[in-house]
């Protein structure tokens, strides 16, 4: 598991989004992204962490922001999720887990005692330069968006 920290590079990273369009961290120069990662469409936080940022994302686009989402859910689960909250934003389908692995949030973890391998939901705010600026990871889901504007 890589542990990236505030200031590194972020990794670049090529993903295929609910549509089919591949999207790239160099897509964003010049441009504040809010790079975000959640374990599965349609559960309860991660509905509650998109629902979030789509309430205000007016708010972060005149901020100068951009959103991506990231999991390990395949096109059409996304495209579901979107259709289905009115998502604003991309999501990408990490099935092979490589954008995941190279930002060190797919690792083990534990739930009444078994461990399994799934998505650690983290926030990375990169800037225009590609640095990144803040990692939150302990992400409030209900307040996601205020929590990165604070």
């Amino acid at each position: 598991m890589t542990l990236l920290k505030e200031g590194d590079k972020a990794p670049l990273f090529k993903g295929i989004n609910q549509d089919g369009r591949e999207i790239s961290l160099e897509d964003f120069k010049g441009k504040k992204l809010i790079l975000y990662f959640y374990p599965k469409d349609n559960t309860s936080g991660c509905t509650a962490e998109a629902c979030s940022l789509n309430d205000h994302y007016s708010i972060l686009t005149e901020k100068g922001y951009e959103v991506v989402g990231v999991s390990p859910d395949s096109i059409s689960s996304h495209q579901k999720f979107i259709a289905k909250y009115n998502l604003a934003f991309n999501l990408i389908a990490d099935t092979e887990k490589s954008i995941l692995e190279s930002y060190g949030v797919w690792a083990e973890k534990s739930m009444y005692g078994r461990k399994y391998m799934g998505v650690v939901r983290t926030t990375f705010i990169i800037d225009e330069q590609g640095i990144i600026e803040k990692i939150i990871t302990k992400v409030d889901t209900k307040n996601a968006a205020t929590q990165i504007l604070k």
